[in-house]
């Protein structure tokens, strides 16, 4: 028999009514911002902090260990713009043309001279400025993928939600080479870009998600997955829709490639060849696109022959990349999240060029990692903590020791 509600019963129940109608608070209304973002800044922190104990027990320097390889060129960039770098700055081969510095892509470098123009900064102060802001919105945009890839996989309640948010947060923070998202490089940038633009096309906010991949397209070459992706689900929505969102998606369409096509054509005009930066790339730093020949004899021979760190953990890391792909298709996630993910680790896998970059290379693949997010979401808050803190003691460690022991780690 029904339980007839009592006055008490009622009163409560009203009570919960006008609590819920009651205008929450400022901090209520921006938790999904703040919260993802104090989790990723207290394990950057710890990253940070391990770093500069090794560059002391070390006696290296902090701010070069920062601007390390490819950070000194975005530094040069950023100070000297792309036709006037002094001949000190070589590609791999210590060599420096009237060509080399257009290997790297201007969406950083160009970013970090603006800021640098402001009072107190230079190009050092901007860099890191910038990327910590960048870090931030990247460590956002992880929280919402997380959440939002929870409402699409109909097998999972949607109260882990938030949980997958922060754990996804939180895996991006300390992926394995999260070290370099503090210091003068592309990726946090990118991410944060890749990262939304995703959102976009889940949320269908396709002028976002273009806005964000036209951006992308001017800060690194692999873009072009990115572009591909939501390119496509945006042209899946002109197909399928009509009135206001068809035009909205027909728009993103137009948008996607402008960035990464423009700075071609930039380095053509500059080289007098439309495949110059392609020839610049693979001249200078010998990228190429060799359906994985250079990775499987990196492979065999590092299983066979190898004894470093550096050397197995890279080999370790393609096979889990490989691993968190067939992960993501069993968990049915949502395929424009998936089909980036594992674009973007084919696309390593089958290129050439310097393998010890390759776990530095796969963080913008960190989309693979929310099926992980959803399992830990659905742990008891202990075995969410402990795990948490051995992931980000391994990989904080391992961040410092590539960056400050190895050379040429990214």
């Amino acid at each position: 028999m029904q339980r007839v509600p009592t006055a008490p019963d009622l009163a409560e129940a009203d009570a919960k009514a006008q609590a819920d109608a009651a205008p929450r608070t400022l901090i209520d209304r921006t938790r999904s911002v703040w919260v993802p973002i104090a989790y990723y800044l207290a394990i950057r922190g710890i990253g940070l902090a391990v770093l500069a104990r090794f560059a002391q027990l070390r006696n290296q320097n902090l701010a070069d260990l920062l601007t390390a390889w490819d950070g000194k060129w975005m530094i040069g960039l950023a100070t000297y713009g792309y036709n006037d770098m002094p001949w000190r700055f070589v590609d791999a081969r210590g060599e420096h043309t009237a060509d080399t510095a257009y290997a790297f892509f201007p969406g950083f470098p160009m970013l970090v001279r603006a800021v640098a123009q402001l009072p107190g900064f230079d190009a050092y102060r901007a860099a890191l400025t910038v990327n910590l802001l960048l870090g931030c919105a990247a460590a956002v945009a992880a929280y919402r993928l997380g959440r939002l890839c929870v409402e699409y996989m109909p097998q999972i309640s949607d109260r882990y939600a938030e949980r997958a948010g922060l754990m996804t947060t939180v895996l991006f923070a300390a992926a394995p080479m999260s070290i370099v998202l503090t210091m003068a490089y592309t990726e946090a940038l990118y991410c944060a870009l890749a990262g939304w633009a995703l959102v976009g096309v889940l949320e269908r906010k396709w002028i976002v998600a273009g806005i964000c991949t036209l951006l992308a397209g001017f800060c690194r070459p692999t873009s072009i997955v990115l572009i591909g992706v939501v390119a496509l689900a945006a042209l899946l929505a002109v197909i399928t829709t009509s009135g206001a969102e068809r035009i909205r998606a027909g728009l993103c369409i137009l948008l996607t490639p402008v960035g990464w096509v423009t700075y071609l054509l930039i380095v053509a005009q500059h080289t007098g060849s439309l495949t110059g930066w392609f020839r610049v790339q693979t001249d200078g730093w010998g990228t190429t696109f060799d359906l994985g020949v250079q990775t499987w004899q990196f492979v065999n021979y590092t299983l066979i022959n190898g004894s470093d760190i550096a050397d197995l953990s890279v080999v370790a890391l393609l096979a889990a990349s490989i691993v968190l792909i067939v992960i993501a298709i069993r968990a049915r996630m949502p395929w424009p999240v998936t089909l980036y993910g594992t674009l973007v680790v084919i696309s390593l896998l089958g290129s050439g060029g310097l393998m010890m970059s390759r776990p530095r290379l796969l963080l913008p693949a960190f989309v693979l990692l929310v099926p992980i997010a959803v399992a830990l979401a659905r742990t008891s808050k202990p075995a969410r903590a402990w795990t948490c803190v051995g992931i980000v003691t391994v990989t904080c460690w391992y961040g410092a020791h590539m960056v400050s022991v190895y050379p040429h780690a990214v």
